[in-house]
């Protein structure tokens, strides 16, 4: 779907308050990419404010060269810029995308003009959102999330030319996807090679639901939480090992590692008391769940 970018020219004064945060990138002169510096700055602030949400984005120019020249430049900076943080931080709906050009100049060093400027609310500050933008309270009647449907297998391509098919469990699949934020659910025989992180090839599939899950709800954020049975102290920390295996699998499928994160509990929270009576509580009790964080 072709998605278009108004930029609008006029001057837009946000009122800043103790709720509202800024934070600016800069450019080099006439550049509207980032500088490796610059873009690695900007990508630990996403990671630090996966639960932020954006306000408004306002683009500058130093006064080198025309007025048109400036303007185009600080779009190009806005929109660069939009493109690097959405879908990975919340946008209002109405944010604005401003570029003033060389107007508006803050400094009398012009490398301090050369930048854009994100106006961001804080997790913490959400429900204050209208409150602190000056706004009316305004009782949203939240829409349905429309009803997705999950494929019914994945098959993959081997290298020797055969064909591996893993059947999904799309009722567990829709549960994950419609889960409160808080909500705790066990992958279902997700099982690993023994005192290994190695996910056994039958129970590959279970990755497969998760990352189809992730990919068809861009909002959705979660924990991996590892779990482990029998022993006390997990000495090789491989409750963490797990959890992270799943964490990898995902980011390596283009999952940002911004919408999760992993650990791992040991025996620590066990669902039947150690040492577990029978081989069905030991199942129980190492398991790997997702925390919902966001959705």
């Amino acid at each position: 779907m072709k998605t278009t970018y108004i930029f609008i020219l006029f001057f837009f004064n946000i009122t800043l308050s103790i709720a509202q945060e800024q934070i600016s990138v800069y450019f080099d002169s006439n550049k509207f990419d980032l500088t490796l510096k610059e873009n690695r700055k900007l990508q630990q602030w996403i990671l630090e404010n996966s639960n932020s949400k954006i306000l408004a984005i306002n683009g500058y120019t130093d006064e080198d060269g025309t007025t048109g020249f400036n303007d185009t430049l600080a779009k190009k900076r806005v929109e660069n810029i939009f493109n690097l943080v959405k879908g990975n931080i919340k946008i209002r709906e109405d944010y604005k995308s401003i570029s003033f050009g060389e107007n508006h100049k803050h400094s009398a060093n012009k490398a301090e003009n050369r930048k854009v400027v994100i106006y961001y609310i804080l997790e913490k500050d959400l429900p204050n959102e209208n409150k602190i933008l000056g706004l009316p309270e305004e009782k949203i009647e939240e829409k349905p999330k429309p009803e997705i449907e999950y494929p019914e297998k994945v098959v993959l391509e081997n290298p020797n030319g055969t064909q591996t098919v893993y059947k999904l469990d799309r009722e567990f699949m829709k549960k994950i996807g419609n889960a409160s934020v808080g909500e705790k659910l066990k992958i279902e025989n997700l099982n690993f090679i023994i005192n290994t992180f190695a996910v056994v090839p039958e129970s590959r599939g279970k990755l497969y639901e998760l990352l189809l899950v992730l990919q068809s709800n861009p909002q959705l954020k979660i924990e991996i939480q590892g779990h482990l049975c029998c022993m006390p102290v997990d000495r090789l920390d491989l409750s963490t090992q797990r959890a992270k295996a799943v964490y990898n699998f995902l980011v390596s499928n283009q999952i940002y590692p911004a919408r999760l994160s992993y650990k791992g509990f040991g025996s620590s929270q066990p669902l039947f008391p150690l040492p577990e009576k029978n081989e069905e509580q030991r199942a129980a009790n190492r398991r790997v769940e997702i925390l919902i964080v966001s959705n």
